[in-house]
């Protein structure tokens, strides 16, 4: 990994750990489970999503980063990634192993889980000398790179996502 994509991957890392971090603090009961919307994901929802599908892209991450080098099928810019993050005007389906289940009691729970995770790849991110650009991560279409910097452009799309569900009338005061 060149100086440059390392310090960029490490930054945005750590600004979507700290950004999720300050959206859910502080948050009711009642605003953490507020759904605006049948069918509508709450802000828990989101916080259980980040932390069932993130361990999955790490986990294909690394294996893919075991397997002899490979060049992505498409082409995807590293600017494509980092548009995937702020730009939720098209909406995605997760899959069906994504989807939150209530499997996390508490936003401090589900935070603290996704806290552990993060610090593992950070460290990684912080360390590693595996060719990420020489690998590629083919669910995604990205190199290994991108699919770093996708696992935190991902934390990043749903941070927008909180946030506009803070924003729905009706959302509680407190």
């Amino acid at each position: 990994m060149s100086k440059d994509d390392r310090q960029h991957v490490i930054a945005h890392l750590e600004m979507t750990e700290s950004w999720l971090a300050d959206e859910v603090s502080g948050l009711s009961p009642a605003q953490l489970n507020f759904r605006y919307a049948p069918g509508k994901w709450t802000i828990l929802d989101v916080v259980e999503h980040l932390t069932v599908a993130e361990p999955q892209y790490w986990t294909d991450l690394q294996k893919e980063v075991k397997q002899p080098p490979a060049k992505p099928k498409q082409a995807v810019s590293d600017a494509d990634m980092l548009w995937y993050g702020i730009d939720r005007t098209e909406r995605q389906k997760t899959s069906s192993a994504e989807e939150p289940k209530g499997r996390i009691a508490d936003v401090q729970q589900g935070l603290a889980s996704f806290r552990k995770l993060r610090a593992a790849i950070l460290a990684y991110a912080r360390t590693t000398d595996d060719d990420l650009r020489a690998h590629a991560y083919p669910e995604w279409g990205t190199d290994a790179y991108q699919a770093l910097l996708g696992i935190s452009t991902h934390s990043q799309r749903h941070i927008l996502q909180i946030r506009e569900i803070k924003a729905q009338p009706g959302f509680p005061k407190k």
